[in-house]
């Protein structure tokens, strides 16, 4: 009897995490996340821009520049699901932290590479390290927040994501033209712009690991682990710094705050597995195989990405050829691969890429950003596989016409449209984590994203040759599979409709 009692006490665990509101922590956590996404781009992307910078010192041929543009992808590939299982196990929060600091220490070494095999290695292992930065954050962030609000603040979040390579283009515009060389006799080295840049990539991670050391672990993860006694301390926390400006209390005892009462959470059916056989078993079984399957599909197709790799490259050539008055009249792939003598600027640093390129780099990334804001807003009332069904169609269909409008402003217009599908990975993680239980989550995550890395190790690889050979196909055959997502995505739960359905029991 006095069992009962106590059980009927308690309250699920999003019943809890509903009564600390939404307010200062959440908002703090969330621009962490986003600041967190940020440091990942810029260590696991940051060779978009520093390659083609570094390419007259190292004197790399393109194959090895496609070599040191994919290879980071090799250890997110590797490092994802080791970051997402150590998560599960060890904590989020812990396992964050180890990251971000391991990833900063690595990627600085590499800016005193003598050669670029040493620049491949050491990015490979920084990437491998930054790699569960992306999945662990926003886990930590989808468990700390009312589940009202999860849609709302991952979108923003992947609006930060979207920012990051136009962010990178940001710290690379006042570093890259700089004109200092000092050699380092030691290593038989010239320190310059591009190693500065390394450096300065590797300072967003710090500022993360000191800011994370004031945040507290996912409550749903220390609940997962049994500890309901942390998870209440953790609880109260978050909720007396969301609730600030107000008297209430989430154990309070008093009639005004007695709707906030919270005097223990119920434990969730499924518990944390202590076997790795156990941990990754269910994610190919019945409920949860149907689930894993379409999301890796749909991760495999997410093949945008590869040319968002290649953008700076791209609109390197796209203004350098318009800058000479020519072009007008030619498509992406026309300008991309014209054969035109472009006359170098003789005070200008060797390799560096042309500014205005990088400020379009810039562009497309707040444009994406601010669109994804907008979805953000829509997706309330359109549902999360609703809305990935209309980007997928609507992205790939422009993909498909860029090369058929022999027209360069257009067909950059067109471009930057499909590039907008680099949003759907905020969507499909938002999706994911409304699909797979606690104890999985951080794993299911990294599982099915794993699909989007090797996709990409391979597509950087094929577009690279594509681009140069025949750059037609590549926009052709990478666009309809884009669009192909959206049939896929329609084998999902339509989330908005099961939203509804709840609305009408209650």
């Amino acid at each position: 009897m006095i069992s009962e009692n106590v059980n009927s006490e308690k309250v699920p665990f999003e019943v809890a995490i509903d009564k600390t509101g939404f307010g200062l922590y959440s908002y703090i956590l969330a621009a962490l996340t986003g600041l967190v996404i940020v440091s990942y781009g810029c260590i696991g992307y940051g060779s978009t821009i520093i390659v083609p910078s570094s390419a007259c010192e190292l004197n790399t041929t393109s194959a090895q520049q496609g070599l040191l543009v994919s290879a980071p992808i090799i250890g997110a590939i590797i490092g994802a699901i080791l970051w997402g299982y150590v998560a599960d196990r060890h904590g989020r929060r812990s396992m964050l932290l180890v990251s971000l600091l391991s990833s900063s220490a690595i990627n600085a070494v590499a800016s005193l590479s003598v050669n670029w095999i040493m620049l491949l290695i050491l990015q490979f292992i920084a990437t491998l390290s930054s790699s569960g930065q992306y999945t662990i954050s926003m886990t930590i962030l989808c468990e700390s927040v009312p589940m009202a609000k999860r849609n709302t603040v991952l979108l923003l979040v992947t609006s930060i994501f979207l920012m990051a390579q136009g962010i990178m283009a940001a710290l690379a515009m006042p570093v890259i033209p700089l004109t200092f060389s000092y050699h380092l006799s030691s290593l038989g080295i010239y320190w310059n712009s591009w190693r500065t840049l390394i450096l300065v990539y590797s300072i967003p991670s710090l500022v993360c690991a000191a800011w994370l050391m004031f945040m507290q672990e996912s409550p749903k993860y220390t609940l997962a682990q049994g500890d309901e006694e942390r998870t209440i301390q953790i609880l109260r926390l978050i909720h007396r710094i969301n609730n600030r400006n107000t008297n209430e209390e989430l154990q309070g005892t008093t009639e005004h705050a007695a709707h906030l009462m919270v005097k223990g959470i119920l434990q969730e059916s499924l518990q944390v597995k202590t076997s790795t056989k156990n941990q990754i078993l269910p994610l190919f079984k019945r409920p949860l195989v149907k689930y894993t399957l379409i999301m890796t599909i749909l991760s495999v197709f997410h093949q945008v990405t590869a040319f968002g790799v290649w953008l700076p490259t791209i609109a390197n050539k796209y203004v350098k050829l318009l800058q000479t008055g020519q072009g007008s009249d030619l498509t992406l792939c026309g300008i991309y691969n014209a054969d035109i003598e472009i006359a170098e600027d003789a005070d200008a640093v060797p390799c560096a890429l042309n500014i205005t390129a990088l400020v379009i780099v810039l562009g497309v990334g707040a444009l994406n950003s601010i669109i994804n804001i907008l979805i953000s807003v829509i997706v309330v009332y359109t549902g999360r596989r609703n809305t990935v069904i209309v980007i997928a169609a609507f992205s790939g269909t422009s993909g498909t016409l860029i090369n058929l409008v022999p027209n360069a402003i257009v067909s950059l217009v067109l471009f930057g449209i499909y590039l907008m599908a680099m949003m759907l990975i905020g969507l499909y993680t938002a999706i994911s984590v409304a699909l797979f239980p606690t104890n999985l989550r951080a794993l299911a995550v990294s599982l099915t994203m794993t699909g989007v890395r090797i996709g990409s190790f391979a597509s950087i690889q094929i577009l690279k040759f594509l681009l140069v050979n025949n750059c037609e196909v590549g926009f052709y055959v990478y666009a309809s599979i884009l669009t192909l997502s959206a049939v896929v995505a329609s084998f999902l739960p339509n989330d908005r409709l099961l939203m509804q359905q709840k609305e009408v029991s209650e």
